[in-house]
């Protein structure tokens, strides 16, 4: 892994003025220059970009993961527009448990699907290698045990494919403390599992799969923050994240898929 890799992707997408149209940010965000809060999709869109540009002409087959409102592929739309970037996927499709379908309906998901991540039979049913890269943001985290159901999604993913995550992050002393304390307060689909560093390697050495980057995210993160308007204070987080991937805060990881 190259520790500091993040560091050398660019902010621009961040800092889009195009950013303010995407549904599901609250104002005080779209506001924001280099807003924290909008840090998983920058991360998942840089991984995205570097992979299409390693595979060269081949379009990439994506599959999203617990979708929300859209702002993942929306992000990626207002960043990559076709003056300044060609999109580098070919078909994007969207998971859920629960898409809001007519709220996506303009969004750009080539087709949705909707599936419970805890319903092993319905997770084998899904084909096999469909997926070039496959994004989880913010998911695993929902979920009672997250690996059986990256064992499935692994399945999806083509030999060298990629697979891309985020989720809070927790020290791993803390963890099983952490994760008692949540399911006993947990409401329907909240938090219910707590990741750390620890335990994303331990996954990773379960599913077979290389891990090319496991990066915390900042060392502070305030709604709305003035200092997310310098791009000094982003890199300065960006590098924390990058040497204290422990501190609690934000993981985001990819593994790949031996081929």
């Amino acid at each position: 892994m190259e520790l500091f890799r993040p560091l050398g992707w660019r902010v621009d997408a961040l800092a889009s003025p195009r950013k303010a149209t995407i549904e599901g940010i609250p104002d005080e965000i779209r506001r924001i220059r280099y807003p924290f809060r909008m840090l998983r999709y920058w991360f998942a869109l840089e991984l995205l970009r570097e992979e299409a540009e390693t595979r060269g002409s081949s379009p990439l087959q994506v599959g999203e993961i617990g979708i929300d409102q859209g702002q993942m592929l929306a992000f990626s739309r207002a960043a990559l527009t076709p003056e300044s970037q060609r999109r580098p996927w070919s078909t994007w499709n969207g998971i859920d448990c629960c898409p809001p379908t007519e709220r996506l309906q303009n969004v750009g998901y080539d087709r949705l699907i909707q599936l419970e991540l805890e319903d092993r039979a319905a997770m084998a049913r899904q084909p096999h290698e469909a997926y070039d890269v496959v994004i989880l943001l913010h998911v695993l985290e929902h979920l009672f045990d997250p690996l059986a159901a990256l064992t499935d999604v692994a399945k999806w993913v083509k030999p060298g494919g990629l697979i891309i995550g985020g989720s809070p992050g927790t020290p791993e002393l803390a963890r099983d403390l952490w994760q008692r304390r949540i399911r006993r307060t947990a409401r329907p689909r909240g938090h219910v599992s707590v990741i750390s560093p620890h335990l994303l390697r331990h996954w990773s050495k379960a599913l077979d799969v290389d891990t090319e980057l496991l990066n915390g995210a900042f060392f502070m993160r305030r709604k709305g923050f003035a200092l997310e308007n310098q791009a000094w204070w982003l890199r300065t987080n960006l590098a924390f994240g990058a040497l204290f991937p422990s501190w609690p805060g934000e993981l985001y990881w990819s593994w790949r898929k031996p081929t």
